[in-house]
């Protein structure tokens, strides 16, 4: 595929998961909440999660909040990919998406679709915005109650 063609495949799918999210919400129950917001463009997040009864693997992310198409993409795609994932599983994706930030990595064939994102990377003002629903759920993941201390900020 030409390298335009597939840039116009990843701004469709950035596009389409940004005016029809499909997880968008709060899960319920709600056994982790994290407000993340990105100060530099004013993007905000406020993340849920469901977790298995062992709390070690994640049942269910949604996610509200306002922001640009990238951020709301992100945020969309980050939280179909971690259902059923584990927190250890969740963690090292997270870290993984960094990493494709900063163009040294990219998802594996099962998690391809994360790979979208990659041209964000080609657009440094931008990749806070990819970021912030990562940011915000690493957060609230290393929480150890439901209720966190107030926003998480990616600057």
């Amino acid at each position: 595929m030409a390298l335009d063609n597939l840039r116009d495949l990843y701004q469709q799918v950035i596009l389409e998961r940004y005016k029809k999210p499909r997880n968008r919400g709060k899960t319920d129950p709600i056994d982790r909440y994290q407000k993340g917001h990105n100060p530099s463009c004013g993007d905000t997040i406020e993340l849920t999660l469901h977790l298995s009864p062992s709390g070690d693997r994640i049942e269910d992310v949604k996610f509200e909040g306002e922001g640009c198409a990238i951020s709301m993409a992100s945020a969309d795609l980050m939280a179909e990919a971690l259902q059923g994932k584990t927190t250890e599983e969740a963690l090292d994706m997270v870290q993984r998406f960094q990493n494709m930030m900063k163009g040294e990595a990219e998802f594996p064939k099962e998690q391809r679709k994360l790979n979208v994102m990659q041209g964000v990377a080609q657009f440094p003002v931008r990749i806070k915005c990819a970021n912030l629903s990562w940011h915000t759920v690493k957060a609230a993941l290393e929480l150890k109650d439901a209720q966190p201390a107030g926003f998480i900020s990616n600057e």
